[in-house]
């Protein structure tokens, strides 16, 4: 593991984790909610980077900056994903960008969505574990999801009420994209080893082309 400062005026620190071997991909991690004590330390993000890295592809994750009602942090994924764009991996062969996808737990779910919407560039998959479809009335995953280009994977909690996730499946559904349904709340105790997987499959699929 290694420490990284991510580019941008605020002040955004992460941990870029990578496989044994040269990374063929890499994923930008974005935490729950920081006044509700979510951090890159989550072990819901610690899981998927986990899995990522047995599949040979990096994860950075990292803590948003100072709370500013979900503008800055929606920046702070940007600033994540443009980073992970022109990160090079040293013990790979060839030069040349690598795919980038961005996963999200609950609030970090939601920001993955609307920075992915708005970056460049675009990164090449979304994974959104625990979305809810707004933050504000221009903070709106559902209008974000809806932009999105490449291919999206939708996570929710089947007994989760903390968040209104149900606009979200609904609107991924009509895209074509990927959801998946967890037993679980919106904590999903005792479903990380589903989720590390999951994901960990999807972008598998999406960032390295494997069946």
């Amino acid at each position: 593991m290694t420490d990284v400062v991510l580019p941008g005026a605020r002040d955004v620190r992460g941990t870029l984790e990578r496989p044994d071997g040269p990374a063929n991909a890499i994923v930008a991690a974005c935490p729950p909610h920081p006044r509700h004590g979510g951090s890159r330390s989550d072990p819901r993000l610690v899981a998927v980077a986990d899995a990522l890295c047995d599949a040979g592809i990096a994860c950075v994750r990292f803590d948003y900056g100072p709370w500013d009602d979900g503008y800055g942090e929606r920046e702070d994924v940007r600033n994540a994903v443009r980073w992970a764009s022109d990160w090079e991996d040293e013990d790979r062969a060839s030069d040349g960008r690598l795919p980038v996808g961005v996963f999200g737990y609950s609030f970090g779910a939601t920001q993955a969505l609307l920075a992915s919407a708005v970056v460049d560039p675009e990164p090449a998959a979304v994974a959104a574990l625990a979305p809810t479809a707004r933050l504000d009335d221009d903070l709106d995953a559902l209008e974000a999801l809806s932009a999105i280009e490449g291919p999206v994977c939708v996570l929710y909690g089947e007994r989760d009420t903390t968040v209104d996730w149900e606009p979200i499946v609904e609107r991924a559904r009509d895209r074509g994209d990927e959801v998946t349904a967890l037993s679980g709340d919106h904590f999903f105790l005792g479903n990380r080893d589903e989720i590390a997987s999951t994901v960990g499959a999807f972008f598998e699929r999406t960032l390295l082309g494997r069946a």
